[in-house]
Parts: structure tokens; sequence; C-alpha cells
């Protein structure tokens, strides 16, 4: 039987530890946070074990350690911890980024016991009551060992990423952090500014707001993520994403380039070679919000249409997470949109409804 501690225990944290008590029930959990209803929701529904009053000699018994804090805090929570970490145990963090806190463990000397983790996964909502073991299921799970780390307490680490139902990717922090900057720190700047772009720019009457459905809607959905998270983030991988930033104007102001000199080819290759690389994506990982599970389908304009459908859903036992009509198609095909709390629901829900003569579309 192993030990766990917790320091932090919010959507990250709970979920790593509903996760775990998942894969091990009779691991003892213990957990630290300044939110002490969460610790004692969790103590009630036993995802923990005891409620840790501070960050003392009682961590000394852990055979890991999870710092789930904001990134900006972890490293100090880590000065605090090293008087208490016995032979043996492994220290990790959750941040979304890693430079700052391996620069902390190195001039700490816990590069020995530290390997630096950041589980891909999120959700719209926040805090310990938004926990699922769910979340981490098929989410990428980067793992960012030190120099110094002895290989079997990696292997070892990937495995209980693995008993999580994670996706283990092992690199070091560097590369992690550019990765990150391009893949999921850019793109909600691109969506925050393309949505103040919009607000800025709107008509008095708000025409801009009233259509913005569809492709826009879905490709600035980051943009409702956590703003104080974010200015965190930015700031703790200023560099990389500065240089991110530079390469993205950089393509924009070639594009410009091209619809200014009304160089229709190259417009054409921008969209097909983008098709063709996005389409070659795998959708795996839950990255800073969950993946959306959902169908478009035509319907008829008249009563009871609607509910016809959700009756239909409800007798194969199909729930849905939300239902709406789409007003602007501009960019999907279907009235109707579904949404579902998972992939094989949405699987099942395109063959129930084609069978009941619906013409549905389902996403790629």
């Amino acid at each position: 039987m192993k030990t766990i501690g917790f320091i932090g225990f919010g959507l990250i944290g709970g979920s790593i530890a509903k996760a775990i008590r998942q894969a091990h029930p009779h691991w003892f959990l213990g957990a630290f946070s300044r939110t002490k209803a969460s610790l004692e929701d969790a103590l009630s529904d036993h995802t923990i074990d005891a409620i840790w009053e501070r960050v003392d000699s009682v961590f000394s018994s852990c055979d890991y350690i999870f710092l789930c804090t904001p990134v900006s805090c972890n490293a100090e929570y880590l000065e605090t911890l090293r008087p208490f970490v016995k032979n043996g145990c492994i220290v990790t963090d959750v941040g979304s980024t890693k430079g700052n806190i391996h620069e902390a463990v190195e001039r700490l000397g816990m590069e020995n016991c530290f390997i630096g983790g950041h589980p891909m996964a999120g959700s719209e909502r926040t805090g310990y009551g938004a926990s699922s073991a769910l979340l981490l299921e098929n989410a990428y799970y980067m793992i960012t060992p030190t120099a110094k780390n002895r290989p079997e307490d990696v292997e070892d680490f990937r495995r209980l990423v693995e008993e999580m139902k994670a996706i283990p990717m092992i690199l070091d922090y560097k590369t992690h952090d550019r990765v990150v900057a391009v893949i999921s720190h850019l793109p909600h700047i691109v969506a925050s500014s393309l949505v103040n772009l919009v607000k800025d720019s709107d008509t008095e009457e708000e025409t801009m707001k009233t259509v913005a459905a569809g492709g826009f809607k879905d490709i600035t959905r980051i943009a409702s993520s956590s703003p104080v998270m974010w200015e965190q983030i930015c700031m703790e991988n200023k560099d990389n994403l500065a240089e991110a930033l530079r390469q993205y104007i950089g393509s924009l102001n070639g594009i410009l380039a091209h619809i200014m000199g009304a160089d229709a080819e190259a417009i054409r290759q921008l969209f097909e070679e983008a098709g063709e690389y996005r389409n070659s994506i795998q959708d795996r990982s839950n990255g800073s919000l969950p993946r959306e599970y959902s169908i478009y389908c035509d319907i008829v304009d008249q009563a009871g249409a609607i509910a016809t459908i959700a009756t239909t859903l409800s007798v194969h036992q199909l729930s849905i997470k939300n239902i709406g009509i789409i007003h602007n198609r501009e960019f999907e095909q279907g009235v109707l949109k579904i949404e579902f709390y998972g992939e094989s629901a949405c699987r099942e829900a395109v063959r129930v409804l084609t069978s009941c003569h619906y013409q549905v579309y389902a996403p790629t």
C-alpha cells in the first residue's frame, strides 16, 4: 500500500485523487488545501482518507506528493516541503508550464526526487465539485523528468499515469514549454483577441454578436477559460509564447500580402494544407477544455419535433448534455445540435436517429 499526498485540491487534484482511488482502492490519500470545504467533501465521499492541516512532517509518510496549486505557488510549496520528503518519495506537479518549477527544483537540489507532470485535461468548471476520474481518461499526461531521476522511478510514475487511464508522454521540460506555447497557450490568446475584435468592431445593434454562432463560437470557445489562470501561464512561459506570437504574426502578415495581392493560388493552398494537416490530428486529448461530443440533425419546423428526438434518444438510454437550434448554419449542416457526454453515446445516437430516418451529420 502506498501513501499519496496532495497540496492543493481543486479540479485537477481532485480528479487525480479520484482516478488513483479507482485504480488503487486501498492506498492512503491525504491532502492539504487552503479551501477546507473541498477537503471535507473529498473526505465525505471517501476520495481521501485524511485532511492535513499544514505542510509539515505529516508528508514524510508519502510515496508520491502532487503539487496541485496554481503554477506561481508550486515552487513556494516545494521549498516548504523539502525537509519532509522521505527517501524514495517522488514529488510531482500538475502545472501547464514547467520551466519555473524545474528551475526551482535545480536550485533546491531536489532533482533526484522530482518528476514534472502536466495532465492536459480541464473543464469549463473549476473546483473539487467539478472533478472526475473520467477527466483524465485518454488525456495526454506530459511527464518531464530531470537529469538525475532514476529510470525505475520514471517508469513507476509512467505506470501510475497509465493506471489513471491517461496517456503518458515523456519529454524534457524545455521541449514541453515550447510545445504547449504553440498548441495550447497561443490558441487561447488568438481566441481571446478574436472575441475582442468582434466586440470592438460590432455595430450598435450588436449584429456580429447576434450571428456569432457556428464556426466563430467553436474556434473561440476556449476564450471562456479562467483569466487569472491564463495570466499566470502567459507570464510563466513568456519567452516561448513571445516566439510563437512572432511566428504567428509573421504568418498573418504573409496571408495579408496574399489577399492584398489577389494571390488566389496561395490562399487556396493555405486552406488545403491546413485542412489536410488538421484532419490528420487525432482528437484523443481533453486539452484545456474537454472534447465536445456533438451531432447535427435536420428536423421539420413543427411543434414537438425536438421533444420527439429527445424521447427517442431517452428510450435508447442516451443522455443528452445539451440540445439547441443552430441559427447560423454557415459552417455547419443540420438545424439541431445535440451534445452528449461521450463518444460512444454520440455514435449510438447517429445509429438510432438514422434508423428513424433523420438526416444526421457527425463532425469528424
